[in-house]
C-alpha cells in the first residue's frame, strides 16, 4: 500500500541529486519550491535549455532531470 505521503510527493534529479518533492508543481512552482529565485538562475531540463517562458507550462514528473546554474553579477 502506498502511503499518503509518497503519492503526494515525486523523486527528481536536481544538479546531481536527487530530491523529494510535491507532486504536480511546474518548473518555475519546483525551483521556488526548493529554495531558487527563477528570475536569477537557467535551467537544463531533461538535456534541454528550457526558456523561461516555458518554465509554467512545463510540468515536473518522477526521474526529471533539471540542472540549474544561477547568474552572478559583477564585473571589473
Amino acid at each position: 500500500m502506498i502511503s499518503p505521503d509518497a503519492a503526494a510527493s515525486i523523486t527528481v534529479r536536481l544538479n546531481g541529486e536527487e530530491r523529494r518533492c510535491p507532486a504536480g508543481l511546474n518548473l518555475q512552482e519546483l525551483l521556488e519550491h526548493v529554495g531558487y529565485r527563477p528570475q536569477l538562475v537557467v535551467v537544463e531540463f531533461n538535456g534541454e535549455i528550457l526558456p523561461r517562458s516555458r518554465w509554467l507550462a512545463q510540468p515536473v514528473r518522477e526521474a526529471d532531470s533539471l540542472e540549474v546554474v544561477t547568474i552572478v553579477g559583477g564585473g571589473s
